[in-house]
């Protein structure tokens, strides 16, 4: 099976910057107040005696997967770029890592307590939302909770050419209305029960959504 265009396109530009991303990022201690407040409350959502393990999808070097484990979830990270999975990898030894994609999760239905999609949605397609959304309601069992945040907007589509200590990249990153998102969620059948929006403030040029919702059952 053809992989799709985006898919190459983002492991291949992530792979490029990988080193220099993982440097540039920030810490989740870091971040604002709000974006620590929703990883918190995340956490306490779906930490034992919460039954499944938490995907960390698009987790990139790690450094949120950690964080979440460091607050007492079960949280493992994928990622569809190799690089960064190394990267994680040795960085956090203690916890699991694996090349994957949101599009064909190798995880088994109804096997997750919870699924953090932070930041790592944006470069999805929009016709291919559906299919990352489907995935994360079957896999999550029945009662499991998601968390995404990113990046929103009203249907803008960016081509940066180069990012990352100015290293080459071919992706696009989409940056749809809220209200689009939690439409979206709802199709997948998830029930979304909080939507904060941030405004761009302290430097930040863009709007921040997150979203919690779960699979009903």
């Amino acid at each position: 099976m053809t992989e799709p265009s985006h898919l190459t396109a983002v492991r291949e530009s992530y792979d490029t910057v990988a080193a220099d991303y993982a440097r540039r990022v920030k810490e989740p201690a870091a971040l604002d107040p709000v974006s620590r407040a929703m990883l918190a409350a995340f956490a306490d959502l779906v930490r034992p005696p919460h039954p499944g393990p938490v995907a960390d999808l698009g987790c990139g070097p790690g450094k949120v997967t950690a964080h979440l484990a460091a607050l007492g979830v079960p949280a493992f990270g994928v990622d569809v770029s190799p690089r960064m999975i190394e990267l994680a990898r040795a960085a956090y030894p203690e916890l699991r890592f694996s090349v994957g994609s949101m599009t064909a999760l190798d995880i088994t239905g109804g096997e997750l307590g919870g699924i953090l999609a932070y930041y790592a949605t944006h470069h999805t397609p929009p016709q291919w939302l559906p299919t990352v959304f489907s995935e994360f309601h079957r896999t999550l069992a029945p009662g499991g909770r998601l968390m995404l945040a990113g990046h929103v907007g009203d249907g803008e589509r960016l081509r940066p050419t180069h990012a990352y200590g100015d290293h080459p990249v071919s992706y696009a990153s989409y940056l749809l209305p809220p209200d689009r998102i939690a439409e979206l969620l709802h199709r997948a059948g998830l029930v979304v029960t909080t939507r904060v929006v941030q405004e761009p403030e302290g430097g930040t040029k863009r709007q921040v959504g997150t979203f919690l919702a779960y699979k009903p059952g």
